[in-house]
């Protein structure tokens, strides 16, 4: 987890690279299943989102908080 927020059960993921070769992304899908079994909600922005479209990431946390 990138940040958490407790009290919204808001998990935020940003994902580099690494999130993107075949081990990482079945062990992040095992990892989502996990945290969502624990009501949780996940979202998920890659580096060239946070990157390219910073205020496009911020109204979708918005939007969930």
């Amino acid at each position: 987890m990138d940040f958490y927020c407790p009290i919204r059960k808001l998990v935020i993921e940003i994902d580099g690279s690494q999130h993107y070769e075949k081990n990482a992304v079945e062990y992040d899908a095992v990892r989502s299943n996990y945290l969502e079994g624990l009501n949780l909600k996940i979202l998920r922005f890659s580096n060239g989102d946070i990157n390219a479209n910073i205020e496009g990431v911020l109204m979708k946390i918005r939007s969930e908080l």
